[in-house]
């Protein structure tokens, strides 16, 4: 519209007041918005719901997982307890009794020389559950360590640690338990040592893969353009968003390492008699299987059973720490 217009018929503007009061309802937002608002302020805040529950929420929903683990806490209680759950110690020899099968007085029967079984079986926990959970941080310490640091260097470091890691896949641990038993001794603390310097070599490899996706990350660039030294970044920026596998494989490696002291104890470079480790036992009952199977039923169910224990919570960490899953 033209100002030759407005000067022609002036009426078509309406002048507005500044004082004349406002109409609220044209004020008012639109029904939709008002409505969202109105609810917000009166929608009371709910907090969110911290990691943990929601993993360990998860986790129960596995059952599997919950069965091993139930059966984990009562093989630590038996562990702990063993002086008082088994009647006769694990050296203790019955007169008379010599490869009887299950019975009241020996309940997973006895051995070639009248020793309880139930009882060498329960002290037997003891050892296995030593071994594998001293010999897993072991491993889990020396191939995190070594890890994150090839993966967070990179170059010639990651180059000559990978090299050094493939030089210890070509070494059979049984070899290495050979040597170490010979100079150490035949020991539950050789078997650490040996499964302990072998056992870190899959770790290593895990750590240093999530080290090098993570280290092109866009936060880790920024910790660098901070200044952050090295050990801050790795430690408090990079390692809490690795733990996921690590957990996950260390888990599952207990029970391989728990699998691996029987194999060394069956082939005769584990503990010594009357050590009360289960391969050994299944060592002694492999000549009179015939005779007496229960020798070898139980501590071999032992082992079996363990082992599958931490399987089962090892894929439940697994599922329950995938955050794909909900």
């Amino acid at each position: 519209m033209s100002d030759a217009d407005f000067k022609a018929d002036p009426s078509i503007y309406t002048a507005v007041d500044p004082a004349a009061p406002v109409d609220a309802e044209a004020e008012r937002p639109v029904g939709g918005i008002a409505a969202g608002l109105a609810g917000a302020e009166q929608a009371s805040f709910v907090a969110p719901r911290p990691l943990r529950a929601d993993v360990w929420r998860r986790f129960r929903k596995n059952r599997l997982a919950m069965a091993g683990l139930i059966f984990l806490g009562l093989l630590v209680l038996v562990a702990i307890f063993a002086p008082w759950i088994a009647p006769y110690g694990f050296d203790e020899r019955s007169a008379g009794a010599f490869r009887e099968g299950p019975s009241m007085d020996h309940w997973f029967g006895t051995d070639t020389i009248g020793l309880d079984v139930f009882s060498r079986v329960v002290y037997g926990a003891r050892i296995s559950l030593k071994v594998g959970f001293v010999a897993t941080i072991m491993a889990v310490i020396i191939g995190l360590v070594l890890g994150a640091i090839a993966g967070f260097t990179g170059g010639r470091t990651d180059n000559l640690i990978m090299r050094f890691t493939d030089i210890f896949l070509a070494i059979p641990y049984i070899i290495l338990a050979i040597a170490v038993a010979t100079i150490f001794g035949q020991s539950v603390n050789s078997v650490i040592l040996v499964l302990g310097l072998t056992g870190w070599l899959g770790i290593c490899r895990i750590v240093r893969a999530s080290f090098l996706a993570l280290s092109r990350l866009e936060y880790v660039e920024a910790a660098r353009a901070l200044g952050f030294g090295k050990t801050r970044i790795i430690f408090r920026h990079m390692l809490p968003n690795a733990l996921q596998p690590i957990i996950v494989y260390a888990t599952i490696g207990i029970g391989s390492i728990i699998l691996a002291e029987a194999a060394l104890s069956f082939l005769g470079v584990g503990p010594v008699f009357p050590t009360p480790a289960w391969g050994l036992m299944v060592s002694e009952a492999k000549s009179t299987l015939a005779v007496a199977p229960h020798m070898l039923f139980f501590p071999g169910m032992a082992i079996f059973l363990t082992v599958l224990s931490f399987v089962f919570i090892g894929d439940g960490l697994r599922d329950a720490l995938d955050p794909k899953l909900k």
